[in-house]
């Protein structure tokens, strides 16, 4: 086989979750997510140092970590279930704290995070069985019995790197219940370390050349769509849109969020990023444009996008095998002058998202490489090409035996040691001497990596209704910030506030195909970040926004945080 480049992207982001007006956070992914997924992907790339790979940090992920870590240093905790690991008498604890914790603490995977675990799985029938005989039968359930279930909880979610290195979740695990609070304070401790080490780990790797860490428009936003939501109808040209057509000074506001990503970057890694991978993988010329503005040298997106793209560039000519158009990157023809675009491949991305979590992991790291291998068959001779697989750093793991442990050991193991595949970085490859030629791409199809369209974010009455409610409250924003209602201050948090409600998250989860109770939480988080907002502006709280936008009936695939790059 020819030589083949490789580039892995690992997408790490979670929305905001803070409640501005209070600082509590309405729910505990980020830790849980730190402890568990960002704590392993360092550990096997520190355990790996011949692996390169693109590590993407949302700058928002990272502002909630850092709370975190500040919290833990006060010792004052905005995030409940933290609050009631380290709480002395669980047994006084209110009836809605004692719901919360029944509620959050089995809320995980069952098969990979529960069932393992007797003890853990003692704790969920216990509940069951008194549940079944009527709600107010769980005031049974004792203090000690709360402490246990919150100190298993935390177990299940502590990455594996964790668990085989650390003495004291070894020790909790052996131990199995009766948990003294002693026991939660050093459990607690642990955690606070585990978050406050993240980004001086990642830091470190990227400071010795073996990871490129990227950046993403600061609080996620669906960009294509704030700048015009007409580009929904670029792969979609029948999509019903939002009343308004478009998102008041959308395309300042894309060049707020990219600004600040950028100096984000800087003060937490000493380094402008090289490149930016847009949310959602969603491009668009316009986008395009304004990350060429800001330097960038690089962006990337879904192979959707570009089969579409093409088939609009070269609407004569059948579309060529993949090998002959997905493994090169590409130039959009346009104001993008020095900007690379690289595209995934769904397919392999899309099987470690979705499918090699049901394979023994030695299995699916051999499939992947031999997947890999063939591309190199099949390249055109005399051709260099870069495969790209990009998916998110954090969701998948949870499915995996052992949160993946076995299957990214073996992958980085053999690539490490493979003769012809070579892990690189975006950065490293865009300025290695033996870079290729970028193909000029003629029309760039604005869509993202779901689908290749907006659908998922943009189309039907629920997501337009809750667009129609942000261009309200934007409109309601810029005339407030023109007046001289407000201080200095208060407008610099009436802008971060407005930030937030631009994140893609809120319209990702919106639709009746979700999980009722994930629908009901994001529904409220978006809602309440709006009527922040409008506080903020100093105006009344529309009663629309009061109400309900979403109600959710479905059970998609991996719970719905996670979709397919097509509907095959």
């Amino acid at each position: 086989m020819q030589s083949l480049n490789l580039v892995l992207l690992w997408h790490m982001h979670q929305p905001d979750y803070r409640n501005y007006k209070t600082g509590e956070f309405a729910l505990p992914w980020v830790y849980l997510h730190a402890i568990k997924d960002y704590t392993d992907m360092a550990y096997h790339l520190e355990s790996h140092p011949r692996i390169k790979a693109v590590v993407n940090f949302v700058p928002v992920l990272l502002d909630q970590l850092e709370d975190y870590v500040e919290q833990f240093a006060l010792g004052q905790m905005r995030d409940p279930l933290l609050r009631f690991l380290a709480t002395a008498d669980l047994g006084q604890v209110s009836a809605s704290d004692r719901q919360h914790v029944f509620d959050s603490c089995f809320s995980s995977n069952h098969a990979t995070m529960m069932q393992p675990y007797p003890a853990y799985q003692r704790l969920y029938d216990l509940h069951e069985m008194l549940r079944g005989r009527g709600e107010a039968e769980l005031t049974y359930l004792s203090g000690q019995y709360l402490a246990d279930l919150l100190v298993w909880y935390h177990l299940a979610w502590t990455g594996e790197s964790v668990r085989r290195g650390n003495e004291v979740v070894a020790r909790l695990m052996a131990q199995g219940g009766s948990f003294s609070h002693e026991d939660r304070i050093e459990l607690f401790n642990l955690i606070g370390e585990l978050i406050r080490g993240l980004i001086p780990r990642y830091r470190k790797l990227a400071e010795s050349g073996q990871i490129e860490l990227s950046t993403t428009p600061h609080y996620h936003p669906l960009s294509p769509l704030l700048i015009d939501f007409y580009s929904a109808s670029d792969s979609l040209p029948d999509i019903t849109l939002p009343m308004e057509g478009i998102y008041p000074g959308g395309r300042s506001r894309i060049t707020f969020h990219v600004t600040s990503a950028i100096e984000s970057h800087v003060r937490r890694f000493g380094i402008k990023p090289v490149g930016i991978w847009p949310a959602e993988g969603a491009v668009s010329s316009p986008l395009l444009e304004i990350l060429a503005e800001h330097n960038c040298q690089w962006s990337a997106s879904g192979e959707s996008v570009l089969v579409n793209s093409l088939r609009k560039s070269y609407p004569d000519k059948p579309l060529p095998e993949r090998n002959h158009y997905l493994y090169h990157p590409y130039r959009v023809q346009g104001k993008t002058d020095g900007m690379t675009c690289f595209f995934r491949d769904d397919k392999l991305s899309d099987m470690i998202g979705f499918e090699y979590s049901k394979w023994f992991g030695r299995d699916a790291a051999e499939h992947l490489v031999h997947s890999l291998e063939e591309i190199g068959h099949q390249a055109p001779v005399g051709e260099s090409q870069v495969v790209s697989i990009i998916l998110d750093g954090e969701n998948a793991w949870e499915y995996y035996p052992y949160n993946g442990y076995y299957f990214l050991n073996d992958f980085y193991e053999i690539l490490e040691n493979h003769p012809a595949i070579c892990a690189t970085t975006y950065r490293d490859y865009v300025a290695s001497s033996a870079h290729i030629d970028a193909a000029v791409l003629p029309v760039l199809t604005a869509g993202s990596w779901v689908y290749g369209t907006f659908s998922t974010w943009i189309g039907d009455h629920d997501k337009n209704h809750a667009w129609d409610l942000l261009c309200a409250a934007k409109h309601s924003y810029d005339r407030v910030m023109q007046s001289e209602r407000l201080m200095d201050e208060e407008k610099v948090a009436a802008s971060r506030q407005l930030a937030s409600c631009e994140s893609s998250d809120w319209f990702w989860w919106f639709g009746d195909y979700n999980p009722p109770d994930v629908v009901e939480s994001f529904d409220k988080l978006f809602r309440d970040n709006l009527a922040n907002l409008y506080s903020l502006l100093k105006l009344p709280i529309p009663t629309e926004v009061l109400k309900p936008i979403s109600q959710g009936s479905g059970h998609p695939e991996s719970g719905g945080t996670m979709r397919r790059a097509t509907l095959e």
